[in-house]
């Protein structure tokens, strides 16, 4: 695992800056740095957003005594979408825009219980129940 974050905290800046330097190169800096703030703030927006959807909806479903299990994985995806749109890069605002995007967050979401499920069913990671 740390092979992997060591290898995408090397690769993912490498890729942005060449990124940058073709599309400055291209359209030019000014342009290239306009693009950069616009899409940071369309990006706080439909996080800000997308954010209190869920959380309306975490809200609703806990009121109505339900666990909210697709919505906690919802609001995941949403910090991590957010989180992805700060970072300045062309490649990183594409994957921050993606997980805002409902459909394609119910892709990841349903990647990510897949994962969850092999984990649990392998026991690499279990559940301790306690009674209130």
């Amino acid at each position: 695992m740390f092979r992997i974050l060591l290898l995408i905290f090397i690769l993912v800046p490498a890729i942005e800056v060449g990124l940058f330097v073709s599309v400055g190169q291209y359209i030019g800096i000014p342009a290239t740095i306009a693009i950069i703030f616009l899409t940071g703030l369309l990006g706080a927006f439909l996080a800000k957003r997308e954010g209190t959807e869920t959380l309306k909806k975490i809200r609703m479903q806990l009121a109505n005594g339900q666990m909210p299990g697709d919505a906690v994985l919802d609001g995941a995806c949403i910090l991590l979408g957010g989180a992805l749109l700060i970072a300045p890069g062309f490649l990183t605002d594409i994957a921050g825009f993606s997980l805002l995007l409902p459909l394609i967050r119910k892709v990841v979401k349903m990647w990510l219980k897949a994962k969850l499920y092999n984990k649990l069913k392998s026991g690499q990671f279990y559940i301790i129940r306690r009674p209130f």
